[in-house]
């Protein structure tokens, strides 16, 4: 196989991801075969495995490239300083945001983490990174020194709700109060905690 120009071979390589995207949200990764993928990229099967030269390469492709494990935003874009609930509403409009970009990706992570290892890491390091996010949301607003035990329980609870938020937009579900779950996550924080300048 002769060696493409660099533009085409990203063409190529673009259309083999755009076309797994389809195809796997549509059939699933399993039901989806290799000819059927070269077919809708509109190039020859051996260029596909010249890419990726397993299917798994391409799943892992699409969720390294447009939906990496740490996607989010910095701090300093969410978290207003004396602000906690507002800076998580803020975090968890981010967040909308990002599954608003990816809606199709994220249908097929949900589903394939149930049986591709692969795919079920993907998910913990998104999980990873949304609480390592939280985390450091919460330490930038609250006017208190945190508990580290608190505050991670705190970020547990916030990013157990925006992804009861995820499946349940995905589902057509009821959606849970992220604002008031804001409020609530505010005020359990601010009991009993030292400020910052040593005053109780």
């Amino acid at each position: 196989m002769g060696k493409a120009a660099p533009g085409e071979a990203d063409a190529a390589r673009t259309r083999i991801l755009d076309a797994a995207e389809d195809l796997f949200a549509e059939d699933g990764f399993d039901a989806t075969p290799t000819k059927l993928l070269a077919d809708r990229a509109g190039v020859a099967k051996g260029l596909l495995f010249y890419y990726f030269p397993r299917k798994l390469d391409v799943l892992r492709t699409l969720f390294a490239e447009r939906l990496p494990s740490h996607p989010l935003c910095a701090v300093g874009g969410l978290a207003v300083a004396g602000d906690v609930p507002g800076s998580l509403v803020r975090l968890a409009r981010e967040f909308e945001h990002g599954r608003q970009k990816s809606p199709v990706l994220r249908t097929i992570l949900f589903r394939e983490a149930n049986t591709h290892v692969e795919v079920r890491g993907h998910l913990h390091g998104l999980h990873a990174g949304l609480m390592d996010l939280t985390e450091r949301v919460l330490d930038a607003a609250s006017p208190f020194v945190l508990d580290h035990r608190m505050r991670r329980q705190a970020a547990d609870t916030y990013v157990a709700v925006l992804l009861h938020e995820a499946n349940a937009l995905r589902c057509d579900g009821p959606l849970p109060d992220v604002s008031a779950a804001a409020d609530i996550v505010a005020l359990a924080l601010s009991s009993g905690q030292p400020s910052l300048g040593g005053e109780s």
